[in-house]
Formats: structure tokens, C-alpha cells, sequence
């Protein structure tokens, strides 16, 4: 297999997470204190052009089902405090529906204040490949990019 097909797998295999929380139904960030003097900004969740290429081309790939929408979360853990989740999963009635690039986003309700005003990209150069965020409302992240504090 060659090595850009191999790298698209493991992409896919991160982003089609059927766990999207533990067996009560909670999401891993429930009792997380938020501080009273952060103020999130911005619109809500956006994809830059490539990310939203590169959820079109997985969708594709994958043959995935028309009812599954990308959902964008966060879960408590990491080394920063919150790690961000990406994945296909299918709509619940309390989700917010956000559209950019044209791909319908679900953010559960309760994870829209840490993520209001992230923007997801997908940098493919030779240092960098595969989904970031910038959360301009995060007063810490990490070395890896994939968790933060507000």
C-alpha cells in the first residue's frame, strides 16, 4: 500500500470514532469547571476550504452513509485539560446543526463553549498532515495540538 494511502487509513480510522461517550450516555466533560472570566468569541465551529476537502474526500472514500454528519466535541483528558474529538456520527434532536463548506457540523450543546470560534484545518505539507484546530478562546494548549484549557 503505498505510503499516502496508508496515511489517509490511519486519518480515517481517528476520525470514524463510534465511541462518542461512556455508557451513560455523557461525554467526558461533565463537572469541568469553566472560569467565570473567559469570554468565548467567534462564530460558532468553522472547516477551512481543505479541511472540508478532506472530509468530502473521506466520506467518499468510506462510502459513508448520507445520514452521517461530522461532529466536532471535546472530552475531559489530555495534557492540557480537554482533548478534541472529531468523527461521523448521526444527529440527536438536542445537537446544534452548524454548516461550513457546505458539511453540516453537530456539536452537542454543552461542548459549544469551549468550541465557539474554532476553526478545523487540514495542513498536508511536509511538517504537518492531518486535522488542527485553532481555538482562539484556549489559554493553554499542548505540544501536539490536540488538547487545551480555557
Amino acid at each position: 500500500m503505498p505510503v499516502e494511502e496508508e496515511n489517509l487509513d490511519d486519518v480515517i480510522s481517528d476520525l470514524v470514532d463510534e465511541d462518542t461517550g461512556d455508557d451513560n450516555g455523557e461525554t467526558g466533560i461533565q463537572g469541568l469547571p469553566t472560569p467565570d472570566d473567559v469570554e468565548f468569541s467567534g462564530p460558532p465551529v468553522s472547516l477551512t476550504e481543505r479541511a472540508a476537502e478532506q472530509v468530502r474526500n473521506i466520506r467518499e472514500d468510506e462510502s459513508l452513509e448520507d445520514d452521517l454528519k461530522l461532529r466536532v466535541a471535546v472530552e475531559g483528558g489530555g495534557c492540557s485539560g480537554l482533548s478534541y474529538k472529531l468523527g461521523f456520527d448521526h444527529k440527536t434532536e438536542d445537537d446544534e446543526v452548524v454548516v461550513s463548506q457546505g458539511i453540516e457540523i453537530v456539536v452537542d450543546p454543552k461542548h459549544m463553549m469551549y468550541l465557539k470560534g474554532i476553526s478545523v484545518d487540514y495542513p498536508d505539507g511536509l511538517d504537518a498532515r492531518g486535522f488542527t484546530f485553532d481555538n482562539p478562546n484556549a489559554s493553554e494548549t499542548c505540544g501536539c495540538g490536540s488538547s487545551f484549557a480555557t
